[in-house]
């Protein structure tokens, strides 16, 4: 009898064990997504609302921006703080690879004003760069933009609910896909081949219009998915550590756009560990293409 009381104490073991191993294996897969984690969004408000009661007085880390994005290590990938408007940019190898592309230039043109439009199938959304304050980040851009990287996508995902944005930038969801939300897509997890380091964090914030770089809850995994900001998401996106998506650009026009493809919600939801992470828009958001114009 103790011998089958043993055995039956090690097979709930390793049921247990196994259980685990796949709730750890979806959660680094929504990770490697770029997902800006609304499960951390909504603990961290939960934590914050207790403090609230008893003392007086997020989050897509990549959701909002989160795509999966297994770099490739690099010893030089650190975050260090740079003087903006930067002079030199370094980018390094990453995978997954949604689109084959050139690195950007090293140099950019820091001297430059830029203006990105997203020409998309419901209308125009205009960005302003701000190429003084993100110079690397705005690089990137104009670089995958030029290249054609965004053409014949679509903004894969929508979070509303702690926070307000729409994700793009990840060629595995072609223009044509019909996003179902699977966690075991590559939809969400793509990279143009390199990624790089964060840069316009100290004391950023994140109201409606805001357009910022998705990445891996890592200050150095930046590709090329980013989200706009429908409405505020500062204390979201800030909920935890501070702040940790580089804001690179303001919405001059086309923010309607995206506030009306949140009101009709999604089309389905990605959903891990039995918590909502967001999910595909119900109004399909095709990116026909982008292009720069120097101001």
């Amino acid at each position: 009898m103790a011998g089958k009381n043993e055995r039956q104490r090690r097979q709930a073991r390793e049921r247990y064990r196994r259980q685990q191993e796949q709730r750890y294996a979806r959660q680094r897969q929504m990770r490697r997504r770029g997902l800006i984690g609304v499960g951390a969004v909504l603990a961290a408000a939960l934590i914050a609302s207790l403090f609230v009661v008893f003392l007086p007085g997020g989050s897509p880390k990549h959701p909002a921006a989160s795509a999966s994005k297994s770099a490739t290590p690099s010893p030089t990938a650190t975050a260090t703080a740079v003087a903006e408007p930067a002079h030199h940019c370094s980018y390094t190898a990453a995978t997954p690879v949604a689109r084959k592309v050139s690195f950007p230039p090293t140099a950019p043109d820091y001297t430059a004003s830029y203006q990105a439009t997203i020409n998309t199938n419901l209308g125009k959304i205009t960005f302003n760069l701000l190429n003084s304050k993100a110079t690397c980040t705005v690089n990137s851009f104009v670089h995958l933009a030029e290249a054609g990287y965004f053409n014949n996508t679509q903004c894969h995902r929508l979070v509303t609910s702690g926070i307000y944005v729409l994700q793009c930038g990840d060629p595995y969801a072609a223009g044509t896909a019909k996003l179902n939300c699977s966690t075991t897509s590559k939809i969400g997890t793509g990279t143009p081949g390199y990624e790089f380091a964060s840069e316009n964090l100290t004391k950023a914030t994140y109201p409606a219009g805001t357009v910022a770089m998705a990445n891996e809850s890592s200050a150095t995994t930046n590709g090329s998915q980013f989200f706009i900001v429908y409405k505020d998401s500062t204390s979201g996106l800030n909920a935890s550590a501070g702040p940790s998506y580089t804001p690179f650009a303001t919405v001059s026009s086309g923010l309607d756009i995206v506030q009306n493809v949140a009101k009709d919600g999604y089309a389905c939801q990605y959903v891990v560990s039995g918590q909502s992470e967001g999910g595909a828009p119900k109004e399909k958001v095709i990116v026909d293409s982008v292009t720069i114009k120097k101001t």
